[in-house]
C-alpha cells in the first residue's frame, strides 16, 4: 500500500510541475501555478516523510500534512479552471487524478488509526490482565 501511494504521489508531482510549466509559459500566470506547485509537490515529500516515520502516531501526522497538501492543491486546480486558465480536459485529468492522492491518503490515514488504536487496546489488555494476575 505505501509503495503505491508514494509512485502516485510522485506521479502526480511531476504531471503538477509539467503543468506548472505550462501555465507559465503559455498562458503567463504565475501566482495561483505557484501555489499549486507548493502545494501539489509537497504531497509526494510529506509521503515520503511519512514513510520514514519514527511511530505510528509520526506517520500518521505526516500524512495528515499531506492529506491538507492534497486539498489544498485540488482546490488551485479548481482556481485556475473557473479562471479559464486550464480548459475541461486539462483540468478533469488532473483533477481526478488529484482526488484519487487524496482519497488514497485518507483511507491510510483511517487504516493507521485503526491499528494505532488496536495497538493500544492490546497494550491496556495485557496490562490489565497483568494487574489481575498480581492480584491473584
Amino acid at each position: 500500500m505505501d509503495s503505491i501511494i508514494k509512485k502516485k504521489s510522485f506521479d502526480f508531482a511531476v504531471r503538477i510541475v509539467k503543468l506548472y510549466k505550462y501555465l507559465v509559459d503559455k498562458k503567463t500566470e504565475y501566482v495561483l501555478s505557484k501555489q499549486m506547485l507548493r502545494s501539489g509537490t509537497a504531497i509526494g515529500a510529506l509521503v515520503r516523510e511519512a514513510l520514514n516515520a519514527e511511530s505510528t502516531a509520526d506517520f500518521i501526522h505526516k500524512l495528515g500534512i499531506a492529506q491538507k497538501e492534497a486539498d489544498e492543491t485540488c482546490y488551485w486546480l479548481e482556481l485556475l479552471f473557473e479562471t479559464e486558465y486550464i480548459d475541461d480536459k486539462e483540468f478533469n485529468s488532473i483533477h481526478n487524478d488529484s482526488k484519487d492522492v487524496l482519497k488514497m491518503i485518507r483511507s491510510i490515514i483511517i487504516t493507521s488509526k485503526k491499528k494505532l488504536k488496536n495497538e493500544k487496546d492490546k497494550r491496556e489488555q495485557k496490562g490489565d490482565d497483568e494487574q489481575d494476575n498480581k492480584d491473584s
